[in-house]
């Protein structure tokens, strides 16, 4: 691949864009209130400028619409139908200049966001500079770790899983709920684990019937309970929020900043949990940290199973000042057997992530690795 030029000033016109689809198995099987998965199936989106530089945005949708509505096969049609036209041609004096630019397309924040992180990562690249000074970021050198747990076969299989995650060193736990696999497994983990910082999530899988039920999480000295209540609701939320001592974390229902401002206003949530990919890339996260940072709301950085590249993306993100818990940006090795970067993401024995201080994400890209991923290739020039 070709170097980089180095200066802050730059004028970067797109020339060529390329949509992959890539599939990489997972080392186990990862289960949620809405499914099952074996392997991550992803598309990745490279954007090129006229002097070959080029940036990269991984796309956290999925084959299925059981997490929210966008797919692959939607984001790969918004993207070559209506935004890939937008972008190519266009000359970007700096990478917020996609928020103008593709706002007269309606939600599909996914596909948007694809294409804007790739923006910020050519950005950075040309600039020489790693992906989060660009961002606006604090230089740390290491942000916490938590982990999440999938649902298991039983209370014994869970228990030894967050065992390994703590012996690891994670900053905090999370563990999947659903009807009928919740109080129990909530109370077994706090039994055996009674000083881990611990978070269930639930993924949208109950309703405000389930209040009593939801109420009893109390017991178990829970730093959130996350998205318990339906994917696109707030107003149901701040019913249950009151009812419960354990703060409500919103995920889902945060598709933008305006969501979260609602949110806020109406008492739904005492935490919110932000992913780049899922309100529509970096610049509309910096604006929910702004809003989170000034109402008080702590927020943290979500993960989709992402390979390195995504991940690393969400490491320079949770830079930015209002990222004050630990997010789900764990070890590329506790998911995949090769990762598309080297090093992979790693956590150390503190439950700490290095951020990269080379230019763009920070880490070699090895593309012999995306081409053994990658399924489909689509690609359009200016």
């Amino acid at each position: 691949m070709p170097g980089f030029r180095g200066g802050s000033q730059v004028k970067i016109r797109i020339a060529r864009i390329e949509l992959r689809h890539l599939k990489m198995p997972l080392k186990f099987r990862f289960e949620t209130s809405f499914g099952t998965m074996t392997e991550k199936s992803f598309l990745l989106a490279q954007v090129f400028s006229d002097d070959g530089d080029w940036g990269l945005g991984e796309c956290v949708a999925e084959e299925h619409p059981y997490y929210l509505p966008e797919t692959n096969g939607t984001v790969a049609h918004i993207i070559r139908e209506f935004l890939a036209p937008l972008i190519l041609g266009h000359v970007f004096e700096e990478p917020t200049e996609t928020d103008g630019l593709l706002s007269r397309i309606r939600g599909h924040e996914m596909a948007k966001a694809a294409l804007e992180m790739a923006i910020w990562d050519l950005f950075a690249r040309t600039r020489g500079e790693p992906l989060f000074k660009t961002l606006g970021g604090a230089a740390k050198e290491t942000i916490p770790a938590g982990v999440s747990i999938g649902l298991q076969n039983d209370v014994p299989a869970l228990l030894k899983r967050v065992a390994v995650e703590v012996a690891a060193g994670y900053q905090r736990i999370k563990i999947k709920i659903k009807p009928g696999a919740d109080l129990d497994l909530a109370r077994a983990v706090r039994k055996e684990f009674p000083s881990i910082p611990l978070m269930v999530d639930a993924n949208s899988a109950y309703t405000l019937k389930d209040a009593e039920i939801l109420e009893r999480f109390d017991e178990f000295n829970l730093m959130m309970i996350e998205q318990p209540l339906a994917w696109n609701d707030i107003v149901e939320h701040s019913k249950l929020q009151p009812l419960l001592k354990t703060p409500i974390c919103l995920d889902e229902s945060i598709t933008s900043n305006a969501a979260a401002e609602s949110a806020i206003s109406v008492g739904a949530c005492g935490i919110i949990n932000i992913k780049a990919g899922r309100v529509g890339g970096l610049l509309s996260s910096k604006r929910i940290q702004a809003t989170c940072a000034a109402h008080r709301i702590p927020v943290w950085c979500g993960g989709m199973l992402e390979s390195g590249i995504g991940r690393l993306a969400n490491v320079h993100l949770q830079t930015l000042p209002g990222f004050t818990l630990p997010g789900d940006t764990s070890a590329s090795a506790r998911y995949f057997d090769e990762d598309l970067i080297e090093p992979g993401v790693g956590v150390d024995a503190r439950g700490q992530i290095r951020v990269p201080d080379q230019p763009g994400l920070g880490h070699e890209i090895i593309w012999s690795r995306v081409e053994r991923a990658t399924i489909h290739r689509d690609a359009w020039s200016a």
